[in-house]
C-alpha cells in the first residue's frame, strides 16, 4: 500500500501532523518508553516518561494517520478528568427521589470507592425490588473507547444482565432510519456491509456522486481503529479525476473537504430536498427511456406500483425536474443534465449518512437505491449505490483473517428494546404506546440510568427536552473518565480509565479486519479511576454474582482467550498465528494478507449474476421499490414507496418566515463526536472560544456579521453563542454548525439557559424520521443568526464542577 505523503496528509487534514508534547514532559529519548496500543482514530504508538503520557506518534505502517491523535496526551492528562468517586450533594444528603432539577447544577461530593459501589449496589437493588427489571436503562451503545474486553456499553449490559435484566436500546443514531428502511428494500441492512472495493472504482467508475458524505473528514476515525485505506483510494481517484477519466460531483448544501480535494463539480440543493431531487432524476430517465427496463424487470419488484406516483397518475403530480426546482432550489436544466449524466457511463452513487438524518430520512435511502436500479449498474464493477464509504473506511480490501471477538454482554431477561432516539421520549411518557416498524410497542418506566461510555447531554436532540427527561428517573450513574456535560448531571459519577491506562486487544479494520493489535497499558489510572470491568465487578461482588461476572478470569486470562479463538479460526484459513505470549510481548500486532481477489470485490455481484440463486433477504427476494410489508403498517408518514414528504422544518416551509436559515449539523473534522472536546485541539479550530458556525458570505453580509464575530443562534427551541465562520463554500440560506460541542449553559440545570459554547443540539427537534424508523432528525432545523454584541460570557464546561472533599453537616 503506497503512503501518503506528509505533505498530501497536510492538504488532507487541514492541520499539521505533530507530536504533541504536555508541558514539562520533555526528556532524552533514553528515559522515554514506547508501547503500541490501538484507538478509534488508529494504530498508535505511546510514549512515556515519568508516568506520564508525553505524545502519541502514528504506527509505521498507517497510510495516512490522522493529527487527532497528537491531543491524546492532553486528554488522558485532561483538567477535567474524574479522578475520585463522587456523589452530588443533594442525593448524598436526601437519597434517590430528591430534588433531581439541582442535577447540573449541584456540587458534588468526594466518596471513597467502597461507599460509590455501595451506594450504586443499594440502589440496584432497592430498583429491583420496587419496580422490577425494567425499570434498568443502560444507555446505549456509543463510541466510548477501542478494545474488546474494557467495552464499557457490554461490560454494563453483561452486569445489569446478571442482575435480572434491563430496557435496552436499539438502533444507531447515526443510520436509524437507514437501517430500518433498508431490509424492506434490499433485505439487508447495508450500511455495515463491505461495500464494492476501491480498486473497482478507480479503474472503472465513469462518473461518482458523492451525495451528502465527506470520505476525508469521517474515514479518520473508525468503529474499530481505523486503517485508513480510504485516502489511498481517493488519492488515485483524485489521480483519475485530474486525467479526466471520471467525473466527481458533490451534491451537498456545503463544499467538503473532499469535494474541495477531488475537484468535485458541487450541487447545492436545499437541505431534506435530496428525496425530490431523485424522484425528479428517476422521472427523467422514464421519459427520456434512458432507464434500464431489463434490470428493473429482472431484479426488482413494485416499479409498476411505483410508477403512478412518479408521472403523476395517483396525486395529480408529475415529478418532473420543474417540479423538483421548486423544492430543491437547482435549476430545472441542471437537473436534466444531471440525470443524462449518470445514464452516460458506469455510475456509483455513494451517500452519506446525513440525508437519512432528517425528516422522513427513510425515504431519501429508499430513493436513492431506486435510481440505482433505475441506472441498471448494481452488481457490475463501479457501479450501483454504496452507503459506507465515509465510514470505517468502507471499501478497503478484505483481509484473509479469521476475525477476533470480545466479552459478551450476555443475557437480558427484558426482551423489549426501544429505538434509541427515543431514550429522551421514554423518559418523558413512561408507559406509553407508539409505534416502531411495525409493531405497537409501550415505553418503559424508567428508574434507574447507568450510562457508561457516552455523553447523551450533548448528542441527543432538543437539550431542553434531554435535561428535562434526565429529571424523571430516581438515579443517575455515570461511568466515565471526564466531566463530561452528562457526567455533571448525574448523583453518582465513577471515575473510569481511558485506553492508555489498561491493556486490552483490537482488530484494526472494520473492513479489512487487517490487524490484530495488542493494546498495551501506557500509564498508570489517573487518580483513582478503574477500569469499567474492575467497577462493574466491584458491583458483581456486592450482588452476589462476581465469579459468573469474571468466569473466573483475570484480565489477560480474557484476552489471552479472545485471541486463542482467533488462533484457533485460523487454522482453516491456512493463516498462521503466534502464541499468544509471543505475540503480546513481540511486535504487538499481526498483519494479516490481504487475497488478490480482494480488489475485484463487487456488492450484489452474486445477486445480479443469478437472482433465483442468490434471492435478497426481501419478500419478493428482489430490491422491492413498493413494500406490500410497509403499506400493511398503513402509516400516515411512511408510504409504501419512494415518496417526497414536506419535512416539519425546510426552507420551502412557512417556518422560514421567522428562522431563514436552515442549519445542518455533520460530524466534526477534529473530534469524534464530543470527544477531543476537552483537549488542546480546541484552540486550533474554535473562534472566540466558540464552536463556529459556517455562514454564506451573503448571509452573513445581511446581518452585519464579520469573519470571527460572536454570534447568537437561535429558535423557539432554545439559542447558543457560537463563533462566525464567513464563507463562499456554503450555499446561501444554509448555516453549518459541526456536532459535539460541549454543552455549557449559561443557568447550568435550567430548561432555558443558553449555551455558550455552541452545542447544536439546543436547536435539533426532538422527533423522529417516521413511525417507521423513529430515527433522528437532526438536519431539519431552521433558525436564525445575529451578531451578539455584548461581552462574550467565560467558557466554564472545561472546569470541573464544584467538588467539596467530605459531607457538609
Amino acid at each position: 500500500m503506497d503512503k501518503i505523503s506528509r505533505r498530501e496528509l497536510i492538504q488532507l487534514s487541514g492541520t499539521a501532523l505533530a507530536s504533541t508534547m504536555i508541558p514539562g514532559a520533555a526528556a532524552a529519548a533514553v528515559e522515554e518508553k514506547t508501547v503500541l496500543t490501538a484507538t478509534h482514530w488508529g494504530i498508535v504508538e505511546a510514549v512515556t516518561h515519568g508516568g506520564r503520557l508525553v505524545k502519541t506518534v502514528p504506527f509505521a505502517k498507517d497510510p495516512a494517520p490522522t493529527p487527532m491523535i497528537t491531543a491524546f496526551p492532553d486528554r488522558v492528562h485532561a483538567r477535567t478528568r474524574v479522578r475520585y468517586p463522587m456523589v452530588r450533594g443533594g442525593f448524598l444528603k436526601h437519597g434517590a427521589g430528591g430534588d433531581t432539577a439541582l442535577r447540573g447544577a449541584d456540587e458534588f461530593v468526594r466518596v471513597s470507592w467502597n461507599e460509590a459501589l455501595d451506594l450504586v449496589a443499594n440502589e440496584l437493588k432497592r430498583v429491583k425490588a420496587k419496580y422490577g427489571n425494567a425499570a434498568f436503562c443502560p444507555g446505549t451503545v456509543d463510541w466510548q473507547s477501542a478494545g474488546l474486553l474494557h467495552n464499557a456499553a457490554t461490560l454494563t449490559r453483561r452486569m445489569l444482565g446478571l442482575h435480572g435484566g434491563f430496557t435496552d436500546a436499539t438502533g444507531d443514531p447515526s443510520i436509524a432510519a437507514a437501517m430500518v428502511i433498508l431490509p424492506h428494500v434490499v433485505g439487508d441492512l447495508e450500511v455495515y456491509d463491505q461495500q464494492t472495493a476501491w480498486p473497482t472504482i478507480i479503474e472503472n467508475s465513469n462518473t461518482v456522486v458523492l451525495w451528502g458524505c465527506c470520505l476525508l473528514k469521517n474515514d479518520q476515525i473508525g468503529t474499530h481503529p481505523a486503517d485508513h485505506y480510504a485516502y489511498v483510494a481517493l488519492k488515485q481517484l483524485r489521480e483519475k479525476a485530474a486525467a479526466g477519466k471520471v467525473d466527481i460531483i458533490s451534491i451537498d448544501p456545503r463544499i467538503t473537504d473532499t469535494a474541495q480535494y477531488l475537484d468535485a463539480h458541487w450541487l447545492a440543493p436545499r437541505p431534506n430536498t435530496d428525496t425530490a431531487l431523485m424522484l425528479a432524476l428517476m422521472h427523467t430517465l422514464y421519459t427520456a427511456k434512458k432507464y434500464d427496463a431489463d434490470f428493473i424487470k429482472k431484479y426488482t419488484y413494485g416499479f409498476d406500483e411505483f410508477l403512478p406516483y412518479l408521472l403523476g397518475k395517483s396525486d395529480g403530480t408529475p415529478k418532473t425536474p420543474e417540479w423538483a426546482a421548486g423544492i430543491t432550489g437547482l435549476k430545472a436544466e441542471d437537473i436534466v443534465e444531471l440525470a443524462h449524466r449518470l445514464a452516460r457511463g458506469r455510475t456509483m452513487l455513494i451517500s452519506g449518512f446525513a440525508i437519512q438524518r432528517a425528516d422522513h430520512g427513510e425515504q431519501p435511502y429508499w430513493a436513492l437505491v431506486t435510481l440505482a436500479a433505475m441506472l441498471g449498474q448494481i452488481g457490475l464493477p463501479g457501479g450501483g449505490f454504496g452507503t459506507s464509504y465515509h465510514y470505517d473506511n468502507g471499501g478497503s480490501l478484505t483481509a484473509k483473517a479469521p476475525g477476533i471477538a470480545g466479552i459478551s454482554a450476555g443475557d437480558n431477561a427484558i426482551k423489549t428494546a426501544l429505538p434509541f432516539e427515543r431514550v429522551h421520549e421514554m423518559l418523558l411518557q413512561p408507559n406509553q404506546p407508539y409505534d416502531y416498524n411495525g409493531q405497537k410497542m409501550t415505553y418503559a418506566d424508567i428508574k434507574m440510568i447507568y450510562w457508561a461510555g457516552g455523553n447523551p447531554m450533548t448528542h441527543l436532540w432538543q437539550t431542553s427536552k434531554v435535561i428535562e427527561a434526565w429529571r424523571r428517573p430516581e438515579t443517575v450513574v455515570v461511568a466515565d473518565p471526564f466531566w463530561t456535560p452528562t457526567a455533571r448531571f448525574a448523583d453518582i459519577v465513577l471515575p473510569a480509565t481511558t485506553t492508555f491506562e489498561r491493556n486490552d486487544i483490537e482488530f484494526s479494520g472494520a473492513y479489512s479486519q487487517k490487524y490484530i493489535v495488542a493494546m498495551h497499558k501506557a500509564v498508570e489510572p489517573v487518580g483513582e479511576s478503574r477500569n469499567d470491568y474492575d467497577i462493574m465487578l466491584g458491583l458483581a461482588h456486592r450482588l452476589g454474582f462476581a465469579d459468573k461476572f469474571t468466569e473466573k478470569k483475570s484480565e489477560m486470562d480474557w484476552l489471552r482467550s479472545f485471541y486463542e479463538q482467533a488462533q484457533k479460526a485460523a487454522k482453516p484459513l491456512g493463516v498462521a498465528m503466534p502464541e499468544f505470549n509471543e505475540f503480546w510481548n513481540g511486535p504487538g500486532y499481526i498483519e494479516f494478507p490481504i487475497p488478490p481477489d480482494a480488489k475485484d470485490y463487487v456488492k450484489h455481484a452474486d445477486f445480479r449474476a443469478d437472482p433465483a440463486k442468490n434471492p435478497l433477504g426481501t419478500p419478493s427476494g428482489k430490491i422491492e421499490i413498493y413494500s406490500k410489508t410497509i403499506a400493511a403498517f398503513k402509516y400516515d408518514d411512511c408510504p409504501p414507496h419512494p415518496t417526497w414528504i414536506e419535512p416539519a422544518e425546510w426552507l420551502g416551509g412557512a417556518g422560514a418566515q421567522k428562522h431563514p436559515l436552515h442549519i445542518v449539523s455533520p460530524h466534526p473534522k477534529h473530534r469524534l463526536h464530543s470527544q477531543l472536546d476537552n483537549t488542546v485541539l480546541r484552540h486550533s479550530y474554535e473562534i472566540g472560544a466558540r464552536e463556529p458556525i459556517w455562514l454564506n458570505s451573503d448571509d452573513a453580509k445581511a446581518r452585519g456579521i464579520a469573519q470571527g464575530d460572536i454570534v447568537r443562534v437561535f429558535n423557539d427551541r432554545g439559542s447558543i453563542l457560537a463563533g462566525a465562520f464567513v464563507t463562499p463554500r456554503m450555499r446561501p440560506g444554509v448555516v453549518c454548525l459541526h456536532e459535539g460541542a460541549w454543552y455549557d449553559p449559561d443557568k447550568p440545570g435550567k430548561l432555558d439557559a443558553t449555551c455558550k459554547h455552541g452545542l447544536i443540539n439546543v436547536l435539533t427537534i426532538n422527533k423522529g424520521t417516521s413511525k417507521l424508523a423513529q430515527g433522528n432528525i437532526a438536519n431539519t432545523a431552521l433558525v436564525q443568526v445575529e451578531r451578539y454584541r455584548e461581552a462574550p460570557p467565560k467558557i466554564t464546561v472545561f472546569t470541573p464542577p464544584r467538588v467539596v472533599r467530605q459531607r457538609r453537616g
